[in-house]
């Protein structure tokens, strides 16, 4: 009854447009979208967003257009008269910067006398696990007994609504949280935003700035807290932008398959539909405007059969077709397996974790929800292990189904969660002002003492990567040879790039061991002098740095490598192919994996051109492999190479190497053991003999 429902609808109003246009989730609202212009071709469409870099495209995307026009039309761009310009610090502490982790550790003394000097503060942090961290270093200084609290997605849904709740009645000084509250909270009181760690972007850091003081006549007070050296530079880049108010350019979606197919099957879960009418509808969707007839009858064949590897199996026979040449659902159950699924976030299969007060009991059951935990995690544990959660210390009781039962503990120790999700990357604008500043020593007056003489050191004993370059130092370690570059890509592409090169070295004969990537840099180390090697001429930096690796080696490479079958896995849960939820039963996390695993297997076997390969395949180069920056990069330094043969390590290279076998858990033990490790490697770096 869609039809019927809406064909009165007059307006759609999507409030921070920029931050679906680009996603998946964008791409399934296009599609619906499009699918309301059919049903009330009268309504109106609004958007609105306060960190757009380029308008048109998210007009585009808003506009639902033909076959015969592709062009914009009916479409109007209104930009706002701009308020007061954000007021954006970066911490300047007394403290010793770290050289490498993320954890802000030095900085919690500052950060606790900035809440207290502000009436309520948003402590925005990149990940649930720094949340954790972070709110629990602030409440053992916060002798002043201040109300703080905690906010991130993992929390269970009643707790935010409980914080939240307490911030509108002005009731706490300070909410920890993720970007859980990026967006659209506009509580007039917050007159503080601090952000711990490097933003990752200029639009994150003004889409975080713009949650404080709601006053078009005053300024938005912000304070950034680096957590290493490189961040400090990563943070200054981001202030000058949000002083020139300029934004990240968005990426564009990248017409996902598996979407599209989900979409499909609403569609006949709505009614039989015809395929040349929904072929239309579908490309007057921006993200499928580009869409091949041909492509579209593949994926509609994907959800009427599984295709052709699968078309035998009953199970995946979902859509029938009539005698009139349409599609329908091909049994009532596909509805409700429909209704039960439907949506593109996939994450991490995860735990609830339920608080119970008596751990004597065995048989657990009930106990209050206080959020969820990925699965990963939990598995790590066994009972009577302590873990930092909520905000409380726990200790694990038991495990049962999909359940975590926990009680409180006193413990001074606590592991805390790791999550895949949350982490951002760091965005190509602030990357290019990074790279920007490290070359041009006029720009390092704005920055610490600290900062400005480990820069100078590393001009002296080594050189500066230029901005439209790459710099590439080999120096020997112990036994080995380690080789550093400076990409300032982003971690993804970095790994991919370290995977890509390792290769490339084992075929070179430089015998490498292993790689280690952070968002600055990558290190690779080997058994071969590869200083000497590159000297000898035995070693070309341009053909190893060549853009050829993105063909043959990044295809053996993924085809030895089980990242495309966790990606494999995320495209068969939104096609519909693997189920996480059926009427009266839940999938764990190690079932979901069995069943797309197998099928990943019959397919690159039998079908290798299959739907549901290539969407997998798009989906791991524009996001786990970041294959197009990548490729820019690679693009961006050919002929542009500087080699730097040392006897030592250098000064950059530091952070990167004492990344290396560490594991990512915030803690005050990690802390020291990081401290420990770069004491020598400092002393040796900044040594002038």
């Amino acid at each position: 009854r869609a039809g019927e429902f809406f064909a009165s609808l007059e307006r759609i109003v999507l409030d921070e447009l920029h931050a679906l246009a680009p996603t998946k989730r964008g791409a399934l609202l296009s599609l619906g979208l499009a699918r309301l212009a059919t049903l009330a071709p009268r309504c109106q469409r609004i958007g609105l967003s306060a960190t757009v870099a380029d308008p048109e495209t998210l007009s585009r995307f808003l506009v639902a257009r033909n076959a015969r026009d592709r062009d914009l039309q009916n479409s109007e761009i209104i930009i706002g008269q701009g308020g007061a310009a954000a007021s954006v610090g970066i911490l300047d502490s007394a403290q010793r910067i770290p050289w490498s982790g993320h954890s802000a550790r030095y900085a919690m003394d500052d950060i606790h006398d900035a809440i207290r000097s502000a009436r309520l503060s948003l402590i925005f942090v990149n990940t649930r696990s720094q949340a954790e961290f972070v709110f629990r270093q602030l409440w053992q200084l916060n002798e002043d007994n201040l109300p703080i609290s905690l906010h991130h997605g993992s929390l269970d849904a009643g707790q935010r609504r409980k914080v939240e709740a307490a911030m509108t009645r002005g009731e706490l000084r300070a909410v920890v949280c993720t970007s859980t509250l990026d967006l659209g909270i506009d509580w007039g009181d917050v007159d503080l935003v601090i952000n711990v760690g490097a933003p990752k972007g200029a639009s994150r850091l003004m889409q975080r700035i713009g949650r404080a003081n709601h006053r078009l006549d005053e300024p938005s007070r912000a304070l950034l807290v680096p957590a290493n050296l490189f961040e400090v530079l990563e943070c200054r880049a981001a202030q000058d932008a949000a002083a020139a108010g300029e934004q990240d350019a968005g990426s564009a979606s990248h017409m996902p398959l598996d979407v599209l197919a989900q979409h499909i099957l609403g569609s006949a879960c709505a009614a039989p539909f015809d395929p040349d009418a929904l072929y239309e509808e579908i490309t007057s969707a921006s993200p499928y405007a580009r869409l091949a007839r041909s492509v579209f009858d593949e994926v509609v064949d994907f959800v009427a059969t599984g295709g052709y590897a699968l078309k035998a199996y009953e199970r995946y026979a979902r859509l029938r077709r009539t005698g009139e040449g349409r599609y329908r659902v091909a049994h009532p159950r596909i509805l409700r397996q429909y209704r039960l699924n439907v949506g593109t976030i996939v994450e991490a299969p995860m735990i609830k974790v339920r608080l119970v007060r008596n751990r004597r009991r065995r048989a657990f059951s009930g106990g209050r929800v206080l959020g969820e935990i990925e699965e990963g995690f939990i598995d790590q544990l066994k009972p009577g292990d302590t873990f930092l959660f909520a905000g409380q210390v726990l200790r694990l009781e038991g495990l049962r189904d999909l359940d975590a039962f926990a009680s409180r503990s006193s413990a001074e120790d606590p592991q805390i969660p790791s999550y895949q999700g949350g982490k951002f990357p760091l965005s190509t604008y602030l990357s290019a002002r990074v790279r920007t500043m490290l070359a041009d020593p006029g720009q390092w007056r704005a920055l610490p003492a600290q900062v400005r003489g480990w820069l100078g050191m590393q001009r002296r004993k080594s050189a500066l990567p230029r901005r439209d370059g790459l710099l590439v130092e080999t120096f020997p370690r112990g036994r080995k040879f380690t080789l550093v570059c400076y990409p300032f890509e982003g971690r993804l592409a970095h790994q991919s790039l370290g995977m890509l090169l390792t290769r490339r070295l084992e075929r070179a004969g430089a015998r490498p061991m292993g790689f280690v990537a952070s968002e600055y840099s990558l290190a690779v180390w080997g058994l071969r002098d590869m200083g000497q090697m590159i000297a000898a001429g035995s070693l070309s930096l341009d053909a190893l740095f060549d853009e050829d690796m993105l063909g043959d080696d990044l295809e053996s490479w993924l085809a030895d490598s089980s990242l495309m079958k966790r990606t494999f896995r995320n495209c068969a849960i939104i096609a519909g192919l693997v189920e996480r939820r059926h009427p009266g039963k839940e999938k764990s996390g190690r079932q979901m994996t069995v069943s797309s695993d197998l099928i990943y297997d019959v397919l690159r076997e039998h079908e290798p051109e299959h739907v549901l390969l290539r969407a997998a395949w798009n989906d791991a180069a524009s996001g786990l492999l970041d294959i197009a920056r990548l490729g820019g990069l690679l693009r961006r330094i050919r002929g542009k190479i500087a080699h730097k043969r040392l006897a030592a390590v250098s000064p950059l290279a530091v952070p990167v190497l004492l990344e290396i076998g560490r594991e990512p858990v915030y803690g005050e033990a990690s802390d020291v053991l990081l401290e420990e490790a770069a004491e020598p490697l400092i002393e040796e770096a900044m040594r002038l003999v």
